[in-house]
């Protein structure tokens, strides 16, 4: 008889104290709930350590010799999550044509940018941003002083940022051609972020509780722009919006905000100027100035790369597809566009190249021609919806986003973005109710979820940022 696997050890009396500890130094009340998960990062560190037991543990923990390595060891097991270059398309989109370009045309007379990464994690996000300034300042990149700064409570993180080294799956959101442009192949499938983007990068631990309990360094203030993003799901919400007042209080006065999908809070809209921005939500400091239009957002004098934040990444695994559609072949779902037959992959590579590249009207043509053999693809009228909406052909895609939801009603990336269209067209009821059709279309769904074609956005995210701006666009809550 085979043997049976060791049951999981229960809990030890010991941790109950041990995870409100924890918690209280961390700010991680996301483990509140979870002892299950905290109680596998806690048994490593046992193994490891070769104590017994979490009283053990948290005596060593305090120990004032040998526990700040412990904590730091311990903080980097609870707080490992996945990062990659040009995370969440839609608010790079926003940084590429609104943010960035109104903060550079501002800050023209002193020629200084600085951009704070907080939960920077490997660095892939101040990377990022690092090559977006490059590529709107261009050769003006000289002349500017460009200050980027990347935290985390995780030494290991910060260990690997600095050695700004990347596999593939980091890098799985760029093309070839701009990732050779970037980046040099160390070999291995290893590519090292290039000198001039990495020289623009510092990294230094901090934890975000220090905010609010004035140990934070006095050099973290007058920020243009901060990104918080995926790390305040993991605070108590009592904690979430002090912690988002203290970053408020560190921007400088005309600053920027971006926060994760599912962290926006209608909370935030008191503390800060809001604004609904295409795909997004962004903060700005100082709520009595005037909202930034976004129905014609500033353009860079330079030429702009715009990073996949219209054609978000296919999952890899298809859809459900809709009774009218045919099964694809399983050979078709081993490309890297899943939803397309074997033969079309080149064709929609092609119009992702060209979208990617700001060549909207050549994407266009080509997803016209994709969709005469495919008439029935509902993912590719949703990307023809995509591209007619930066095409500024708002009727045209309108029925682009339709046809997509005929063929697949419950499309939720489709909802979302037909109601993001509307809301922009001045229809406020039918984009309240399509915004509602995302919302619906995937109450059931578990909150961590992937969504099909959303870049990474899961189902509580979703549900999040559709009450966010289904908040904002009632006139009930507007503010007067």
């Amino acid at each position: 008889m085979a043997a049976r696997p060791d049951p999981v050890p229960l809990l030890d009396a010991g941790f109950p104290h041990l995870k409100s500890r924890v918690i209280e130094r961390t700010g991680h009340f996301y483990y509140q709930d979870k002892d299950d998960l905290l109680w596998e990062r806690v048994r490593k560190r046992l193994r490891a350590t070769g104590l017994s037991d979490s009283s053990a543990y948290l005596t060593l923990l305090e120990d004032p010799i040998s526990g700040p390595a412990e904590w730091g060891k311990l903080e980097a097991e609870i707080t490992i999550g996945e990062t990659f270059f040009f995370r969440y398309a839609e608010q790079f989109a926003a940084l590429r044509a609104t943010i960035l370009p109104e903060i550079i045309e501002r800050k023209a007379a002193t020629r200084r940018l600085r951009i704070w990464s907080a939960g920077c994690s490997t660095g892939a996000e101040p990377y990022s941003l690092a090559i977006l300034a490059n590529e709107i300042l261009g050769e003006s990149l000289g002349t500017w002083r460009v200050s980027i700064l990347g935290t985390d409570i995780n030494d290991n993180v910060l260990k690997a940022a600095r050695q700004a080294r990347f596999g593939k799956w980091a890098l799985r959101s760029m093309p070839d051609e701009q990732r050779d442009r970037y980046f040099l192949n160390t070999g291995k499938e290893q590519w090292e972020v290039r000198r001039e983007f990495r020289s623009m990068v510092r990294f230094e631990r901090h934890n975000l509780l220090s905010l609010l309990d004035g140990t934070s360094p006095l050099e973290f203030t007058d920020f243009d722009l901060i990104l918080c993003r995926n790390v305040l799901i993991y605070f108590h919400p009592d904690t979430v919006t002090q912690i988002v007042g203290a970053l408020r209080d560190r921007m400088d006065e005309d600053g920027w905000m971006l926060l994760g999908h599912a962290e926006p809070n209608p909370v935030f809209s008191t503390m800060m100027q809001t604004l609904n921005l295409p795909g997004t939500v962004a903060y700005r400091r100082g709520a009595g100035t005037a909202p930034l239009s976004t129905s014609a957002p500033l353009q860079s004098k330079a030429t702009l790369q715009d990073w996949r934040p219209l054609v978000p990444e296919p999952r890899p695994a298809a859809r459900a597809q809709s009774s009218t559609q045919p099964r694809l072949a399983k050979a078709a779902q081993k490309t890297s566009f899943p939803f397309l037959p074997e033969a079309k992959g080149d064709l929609l590579g092609d119009i992702r190249t060209r979208a990617n590249a700001g060549d909207f009207a050549a994407a266009a043509v080509l997803c016209g021609k994709a969709l005469a053999t495919e008439p029935l693809n509902a993912a590719l009228h949703f990307y023809q919806g995509l591209i007619l909406r930066a095409l500024g052909r708002s009727a045209e895609a309108e029925k682009s986003f339709l046809k997509s939801l005929y063929l697949d009603k419950n499309f939720a990336m489709a909802h979302y973005n037909l109601g993001l269209l509307l809301l922009d067209e001045g229809k406020p009821a039918p984009g309240r109710r399509s915004l509602t059709h995302a919302a619906q279309s995937v109450a059931a769904m578990a909150d961590d979820h992937p969504l099909d074609e959303g870049d990474g956005m899961t189902a509580k995210e979703l549900r999040d940022l559709v009450r966010i701006h289904l908040d904002m666009a009632t006139p009930s809550r507007r503010k007067a």
